[in-house]
């Protein structure tokens, strides 16, 4: 019996550790060759010397289950970067048909502490790294439709997070980020969809190396209450592996311009935002004294806890 992905190939960008490693070691399981890219630095906050090895590593580890793989290091905010590692899957494999955006790093500050390098740097890694891989793979998909004749076969798998859906206090750089993507996600995938190509978007949550202190704030996520042995941790990256490689599949043909959160055995599909109460003016327009009789009432009779807060996002409960 073949393989969902067999004769697939797929970039995964930030493979070399964490989910984007779980997401490698998925597609090829489910039969498709894999570039791995990952820039090899140490630090989250993108810091450390350039290193080959956490791609190579995971490549390697593909190759030796039986699969196809070869490593990219590179830093995919660099457009060119992005072009050579799409190409390198081309030249490689003969043909591109998924991607998977992971690549991220964090850098952690109050909004009015937060420096404007600070900003930028991740602004730049994930929503402009989201979409150069994006131009690029967008590209080869709409010219091999051209030559075609009709639609091809594409996949998009985007990372956002649950910083968006919530916010986060320390983190308005990777929330905004995080935003953009969303918004990216939806317009690639109005665009690409006579193509033949999808585009989605997930939240995971998952206990990584850009993760791991987030979580030890929240006490049902510290060690010391993580499984035993032989248990598979809730916050596993395993837990989000398997959306990736359906939504890269064939079965997911009719699943476009979506957002997933998923982790420790769910997934949420999350609707589009919707109106929540409506109010008319009077008269031609509105003045400040009937906007002020209509929306304070409003809000005031609203329970304080609507609004959702970053904790309580992460207090949540599979239920």
């Amino acid at each position: 019996m073949s393989l969902p992905l067999e004769g697939l190939s797929a970039i995964v960008t930030g493979a070399g550790r964490g989910l984007g490693r779980a997401e490698a070691l998925e597609l090829s399981r489910l039969g498709a060759a894999v570039v791995v890219n990952d820039y090899g630095r140490p630090g989250r906050d993108g810091s450390g010397e350039t290193s080959a090895a956490p791609a190579e590593e995971v490549a390697a580890e593909i190759r030796a289950e039986g699969g196809r793989a070869v490593s990219h290091v590179g830093d995919i905010a660099d457009f060119d970067t992005a072009r050579r590692l799409v190409e390198l899957a081309v030249s490689t494999f003969g043909k591109l048909d998924i991607l998977v955006n992971n690549a991220g790093i964090l850098r952690d500050r109050m909004v009015f502490s937060m420096s404007e390098a600070e900003w930028d740097s991740v602004v730049r890694v994930h929503l402009k790294g989201h979409f150069n891989t994006t131009h690029f793979a967008s590209v080869h998909w709409r010219e091999r439709s051209k030559a075609a004749g009709g639609p091809v076969y594409g996949r998009i798998v985007n990372t956002s997070s649950e910083a968006f859906l919530a916010g986060s206090a320390g983190q308005p750089n990777y929330a905004a980020a995080k935003g953009g993507i969303v918004g990216l996600t939806t317009s690639t995938a109005l665009a690409l969809a006579k193509y033949g190509v999808t585009a989605n978007v997930i939240c995971p949550r998952a206990r990584t190396r850009m993760t791991a202190d987030v979580f030890a704030a929240v006490p049902e996520f510290r060690s010391g209450t993580e499984p035993g042995d032989g248990q598979l941790d809730p916050l596993a990256p395993e837990h989000v592996s398997p959306l990736v490689g359906y939504l890269a599949s064939p079965a997911a043909a009719r699943v476009n311009g979506q957002l997933l959160v998923v982790h420790g055995g769910m997934v949420a599909v999350v609707e589009r935002p919707r109106v929540a109460a409506k109010f008319d003016s009077a008269k031609e327009t509105f003045s400040y004294d009937e906007l002020d009789a209509l929306l304070s009432p409003y809000y005031e009779d609203r329970p304080a806890n609507e609004t959702f807060a970053a904790a309580e996002v992460l207090a949540l409960r599979r239920d």
